[in-house]
């Protein structure tokens, strides 16, 4: 039987550095072999530092997949598409490997992710690197408590991970998106609270949804909380944390799924809004500067892949 990467449903940590790099030329094997052994190295660390509960994901990014695995491809596996109405838009960006370290210790992360860099340097290009971290009792940096909606235990599996039936090869895998949100937190302090809740459609305070008919239809958590057909939510597990110093601040946006088609609905309501008008309003206090799809794959695929010729 396949196993995950812990990483995706783990709970919450206190610290992240997301690292996203680009493949050399001509460094595929090397790659294969390099991702294999990133595991034990995460396992190693986890048992020195066991009270920093360190958790660790490898994704191959949507463009760089068919030269890790050539013979066989998620399904809805695809590059992230940019999306763009009037001023709002979600920009694309090429990764072809993201490592997502958590823990509750920022100096266990930076060792942890100075030795993923020393293990790729010779087949990689470092093109972005992130610190994340939990903001008083899980909270975005607006002050509004983020992920409240995220499943809660075993739904959590159910919600990120591929089912056998769907594609037996790519089991226990979860296909990954990502965003680096920056926010315009001098604009968004200039609102009043009750202003600041219409557009988030919760309490800042105590984290209470509106009920449906107090909701506006930009809302943020109207715009996101979308349904299927048959009534059912389309759900993703989030793993976004903020990040950024006294000139710079955001969310890095973290999304888990066993399907790319619910994290995209989420953005396209956000961002074209219902057809009467209604986007997301919190879209006029941050802006994407980022955005990127992956596959998460199973350990097990991992190893495999690394046996190739």
């Amino acid at each position: 039987m396949a196993r995950e990467q812990f990483g995706i449903c783990a709970e919450p940590n206190l610290h992240s550095y997301y690292l996203m790099f680009n493949v050399l030329d001509n460094k595929n094997k090397f790659i294969r072999k390099a991702l294999a052994a990133l595991p034990e190295l995460f396992d190693d660390y986890a048992d020195q530092f066991s009270e920093s509960n360190l958790n660790a994901v490898i994704a191959i990014g949507a463009s760089y997949w068919d030269e890790y695995y050539p013979h066989a491809k998620p399904r809805g596996l695809k590059p992230f598409a940019h999306m763009q109405v009037e001023d709002r838009f979600a920009p694309a960006t090429n990764y072809d490997l993201f490592i997502e370290i958590r823990s509750d210790r920022a100096d266990v992360n930076h060792v942890v992710s100075t030795k993923v860099c020393d293990l790729l340097n010779d087949g990689v290009e470092l093109v972005e690197q992130v610190k994340g971290f939990r903001y008083l009792d899980g909270r975005d940096l607006t002050g509004f408590v983020d992920g409240s909606e995220n499943p809660k235990g075993m739904h959590k599996r159910e919600v990120a991970l591929v089912k056998e039936q769907d594609q037996s090869e790519f089991t226990k895998g979860s296909y990954l998106h990502i965003q680096r949100y920056r926010h315009n937190l001098n604009l968004w302090q200039t609102l009043e609270e009750k202003q600041q809740e219409d557009i988030i459609g919760r309490t800042k305070r105590d984290d209470i949804e509106y009920a449906s008919a107090d909701k506006p239809h930009s809302a943020h958590i109207k715009r996101t909380n979308l349904k299927d057909k048959n009534g059912n939510s389309l759900e993703i597990v989030r793993q976004s944390m903020p990040y950024g110093h006294m000139k710079i601040q955001g969310l890095f946006f973290v999304a888990y799924c066993n399907t790319p088609d619910n994290f995209e609905l989420q953005l396209k309501s956000m961002i074209e809004g219902d057809g009467h008008g209604n986007f997301d309003h919190l879209l006029k206090y941050t802006q994407a500067e980022t955005g990127a799809a992956f596959f998460a794959p199973s350990l097990d695929l991992i190893a495999n892949v690394a046996k190739e010729e």
